[in-house]
């Protein structure tokens, strides 16, 4: 592949695996287009998938999954612990190579209004492609979730870019867009109490004063009895995997909690692990380059 954009949709389904695998098939034996990854979370009732590919076959795959998305899921039905407004909650498009921010986000318009025009299903363009700033938080635009986005719709600031007037019946809405690479993380607690998960989410996320390229919710583990503090590190070069580790384990020294463990959520750059190694091993003069794998 010449050109290169990855996408990472997220789809409202976390439990049921026929239905995932049915989703990602979508992905599967297609010309110009490689599935990297998926991961499915109970708790979250939610599935990532990370896919490559060249611009004009990663559209045809990513309407295909939207369509079989809007079939299988019913989010009228729908429960986790993760914010979502539709059975296909977020496509963002990626840059990966050759392709500038610019051209994903053609492509994630052409996608919109390929998928509303076949599914009946509305879309708002965020991040790059938002069309007004209040648009450009994904936190924003899902702000009253699928059982609010009926309503919220109702309010001129927030008709859709492409499709209907109002969500779908039972897929709800999707927020579409191109954006750089981030980190999805998640640090875990040993404690059940979400409200000081909740607490420090909004020490570090932006939207509450914490760190610029931070966003964070605190997140309800029933199934370990534990919480979470679930973060997107919009730009890690900016602010780091290691930077947002130590200030939650600094903040959950005030509640007398401990942090347990961590998880990267699908894929991640390499430079941003080489940065938390080089900051944790006290590493000098220390470049991607002498990382064996690059150089193979």
């Amino acid at each position: 592949m010449n050109r290169i954009i990855e996408c990472v949709p997220n789809f409202s389904e976390g439990r049921d695996l026929e239905k995932i695998e049915k989703i990602v098939d979508s992905f599967r034996a297609k010309k110009g287009v490689k599935l990297l990854d998926y991961s499915n979370d109970e708790s979250h009732n939610r599935c990532v998938v990370t896919v490559v590919g060249e611009p004009e076959p990663l559209k045809a795959a990513m309407v295909e999954a939207i369509g079989k998305a809007v079939e299988l899921i019913d989010m009228t039905s729908h429960e986790g612990q993760h914010p979502r407004m539709g059975a296909v909650d977020v496509i963002p498009f990626i840059p990966i190579k050759n392709v500038t921010v610019e051209e994903a986000d053609v492509l994630a318009k052409e996608t919109a209004k390929e998928a509303s025009e076949k599914f009946g299903l509305p879309f708002f363009l965020y991040e790059k492609s938002a069309t007004a700033p209040h648009r450009e938080n994904l936190a924003k635009v899902r702000k009253g979730q699928f059982e609010g986005m009926k309503e919220k719709m109702e309010d001129d600031m927030w008709k859709p870019d492409f499709g209907p007037e109002t969500i779908h019946p039972t897929a709800g809405v999707t927020a579409i867009g191109a954006r750089m690479p981030l980190v999805a993380y998640n640090i875990k607690l040993d404690t059940n109490n979400l409200e000081i998960a909740n607490k420090i989410a909004r020490q570090i996320r932006h939207l509450s004063g914490g760190f610029r390229y931070c966003k964070a919710i605190g997140i309800d583990l029933e199934d370990r009895g534990i919480v979470e503090v679930s973060m997107n590190l919009t730009d890690y070069t900016k602010t780091a995997v290691y930077r947002a580790f130590e200030t939650v384990k600094m903040e959950c020294r005030r509640y007398g909690v401990n942090v347990l463990g961590s998880e990267i959520v699908g894929l991640v750059p390499m430079q941003a692990l080489v940065d938390t190694a080089e900051y944790y091993l006290g590493l000098e003069n220390f470049s991607i380059d002498q990382v064996l794998e690059t150089r193979l």
